[in-house]
């Protein structure tokens, strides 16, 4: 099994900056990339930023220049540093990583529980 645990997250004013952090563990032989999505109340979970293992990175058009992916691969970690915070990023945060478990397995989706992120104007 693996398991996402998230960090970071709570009230933040808008302008302000948040870095929310996210290490997966278990049964991981290699993770081929690791993603931000957020949900909003009454909005479809969307995909915020994500960070292959070739070192690749991408954005939702709406964070672009605000937020930062990166990651710690030894530690199986990622992060997401997100600068100048709008109320309309408001949501809450999953982390989702790509994982194989084995090395003949295919890769699978696993993700966290989730972490709150409100930004009051």
């Amino acid at each position: 099994q693996v398991q996402l645990v998230e960090s970071g997250g709570g009230l933040v004013q808008a302008g302000g900056s948040q870095r929310l952090s996210c290490a997966a563990s278990g049964s991981i032989f290699s993770i081929a990339a690791m993603a931000w999505y957020r949900q909003a109340p009454g909005k479809q979970r969307e995909l915020v930023a994500a960070a292959t293992s070739l070192g690749s990175t991408d954005y939702v058009d709406s964070v672009k220049g605000r937020f930062t992916i990166s990651r710690h691969e030894a530690k199986n970690m990622v992060y997401l540093q997100m600068n100048n915070l709008k109320p309309e990023d408001t949501a809450v945060y999953y982390c989702n990583a790509v994982v194989t478990t084995t090395p003949t397995s295919l890769p699978r989706d696993y993700w966290g529980q989730g972490t709150q992120v409100t930004v009051s104007s």
